[in-house]
């Protein structure tokens, strides 16, 4: 992820600046507490609270810098720059299985953003790369492990 464009809708850079400025304040200081506590305990060659906390430690900055990489190369989405009926990043999107006349409702968002438990999908998944672009009555082929999907697309917030 050397300087590689992150492409974030709105709500995506407001959670990653979230986390950073949680991990920076309050998540640091426990730590460092905690850091203070085992070292208390001394002997810290088979202290195994310090090398707990000292593991934590690590992983933390790592996701720090991470997300501070991350925004520095953040480009953030404008909605309202898409086409009005047209399938965008940001764009929430109403689809109805035509196999199993099921809808189903997805916001196409960056990889960075993307959670299968908020049917929040990346624009560079299968599913995402179809529809980008694409408008309201369109018929879609997705290919699946199972085999191929036809979606006809219903709605587009």
């Amino acid at each position: 992820m050397a300087n590689e464009e992150v492409i974030l809708t709105q709500e995506g850079l407001e959670k990653l600046e979230a986390e950073l400025k949680e991990l920076k304040g309050p998540r640091r200081s426990e730590l460092a507490a905690r850091l203070k506590l085992a070292i208390s305990y001394g002997d810290l060659k088979e202290n195994s609270e310090y090398h707990s906390a000292k593991e934590d430690q690590a992983f933390m900055e790592t996701r720090i810098l991470t997300l501070e990489k991350m925004l520095k190369n953040a480009k953030v989405v404008d909605s309202d720059s898409v086409e009005e009926g047209t399938v965008g990043i940001g764009s929430t999107v109403i689809l109805n299985d035509l196999e199993f006349k099921e809808k189903v409702e997805y916001q196409i968002v960056g990889p960075t953003e993307s959670d299968a438990f908020e049917n929040k999908i990346s624009y560079e998944s299968p599913l995402g790369k179809e529809i980008l672009g694409k408008k309201i009555g369109t018929i879609i082929n997705v290919e699946a492990p199972v085999g191929i999907i036809k979606y006809e697309i219903l709605e587009i917030k």
